[in-house]
């Protein structure tokens, strides 16, 4: 995992990517999964699970229990996680056969990372665990410090995850990130309130099912069609940040 150097200098961007729509596409294999631990963890079938654009997990498994007539305290949503997570580890050759990561994925990400004042890690609503399993699947995961993140299984509402993101940068390499050297990308207006109600930097991506006008709409200081795009913007960014 990248860490700050003695010999670099130190890191003066904090960047945090979203995963799902935004780095990688697991093309229906994340549903499934959840169809086959939700039966593992409380013993009924996953009639209805709820809406997950841009939420956090804790939020999903609350609201896909009450949905199905389970009440979400702790102990279930627990089991419901442990099921997630052990299905995901044992899906992995179905999740890299099935999903892909996105186009300009693994340039964007490498590129950032032989920059040596961008320190970059995820923002994102999966569990630490499922983010780690998708990340390696698709080779992404040695460009990202995940130590660094922060997950759904961290917070249910979006917007906390940049603080604790922030903190934990900042423990891992000496540097505190403010608002203004901490940049959140992501595919959903979600991403873009979360960065928003934050205070930090946004660049709304549209490589989900959300249009860049809808990510405007949203809020979204900066809008890209595409990775391409995104890093376009981001070296913007970093030459702001440096000047």
């Amino acid at each position: 995992m990248p860490t700050a150097l003695p010999s670099r200098p130190a890191p003066r961007l904090l960047v945090l990517w979203d995963l799902d729509h935004t780095l990688i596409e697991t093309r229906g294999v994340g549903r499934a999964l959840y169809d086959r631990a939700f039966p593992a963890a409380t013993g009924k079938p996953l009639a209805t699970l709820a809406t997950i654009s841009g939420r956090t997990e804790l939020d999903i498994m609350a609201e896909s229990l009450r949905l199905n007539d389970i009440t979400p305290t702790n102990e279930m949503i627990t089991r419901l996680a442990r099921a997630v997570v052990q299905n995901y580890h044992d899906a992995r050759d179905e999740l890299r056969t099935i999903g892909r990561a996105l186009p300009g994925a693994h340039d964007t990400l490498a590129s950032l990372a032989h920059c040596p004042t961008v320190y970059q890690s995820v923002l994102t609503g999966n569990l630490r665990d499922v983010a780690r399993i998708k990340l390696e699947v698709f080779h992404l995961d040695h460009y990202l410090d995940l130590d660094a993140g922060a997950y759904g299984d961290d917070d249910p509402e979006r917007p906390k995850l940049v603080t604790i993101a922030q903190q934990r940068a900042a423990q891992r390499t000496g540097v505190m990130f403010r608002n203004d050297a901490t940049v959140l990308i992501g595919d959903t207006p979600k991403d873009v309130e979360a960065g928003l109600a934050a205070g930090v930097q946004v660049i709304g991506v549209a490589t989900g099912t959300t249009s860049t006008q809808e990510l405007r709409d949203a809020g979204a200081p900066h809008t890209a069609a595409n990775l391409i795009e995104c890093q376009a913007i981001l070296n913007q960014l970093i030459h702001n940040n440096n000047a």
